[in-house]
């Protein structure tokens, strides 16, 4: 294929093109795969399942928000610590970054994810304006099915034969 992808440097080092850099990744792993994705104008495409990080404050807003569930049993929203934290989150939630991702992306998860709620991982995918794919297996909770690798493969195989 003449790409490197993250998951695969140590095994296709020797075969690396030079110019397709591929991120990849799973739950915290697809969190990192969309941020460095959003801050690297070297990587060309990025395959992101379900990506943690995304959405901290969700919960304060009535839905469900991103691993690591930072704000899930706060009572009282009025706290001094409460606001410094979800300032904070913000330096590192995923959503911020997605925002800045220029290059094609394949995503897949499922709607039974209680680690990555898939309103979480929607908040990130929505706002991303470069060209996507989502995959979704709606019965796929925290893991990723053979048939994600197998659509995975395939996108990217397309993506590098254009």
């Amino acid at each position: 294929m003449g790409c490197i992808r993250a998951i695969d440097y140590l095994f296709s080092l020797d075969e690396f093109d030079g110019k397709n850099m591929i991120v990849e990744g799973g739950s915290q792993g697809g969190a990192l795969a969309i941020v460095t994705a959003g801050l690297d104008q070297r990587v060309s495409a990025l395959i992101a399942y379900y990506p943690a990080l995304c959405d901290f404050t969700g919960y304060l807003n009535n839905r469900a928000g991103g691993w690591p569930h930072l704000f899930k049993d706060i009572t009282d929203k009025q706290d001094a610590v409460l606001q410094v934290k979800e300032e904070v989150t913000k330096y590192y939630d995923v959503v911020n970054f997605a925002r800045q991702v220029k290059v094609p992306g394949f995503y897949s998860f499922g709607y039974n994810d209680m680690v990555c709620p898939p309103t979480s991982i929607y908040s990130a995918y929505n706002v991303i304006s470069a060209d996507k794919t989502a995959f979704i297996i709606p019965e796929t909770a925290h893991w990723t099915y053979h048939e994600q690798w197998i659509k995975s493969e395939e996108w990217l195989t397309q993506l590098l034969n254009r």
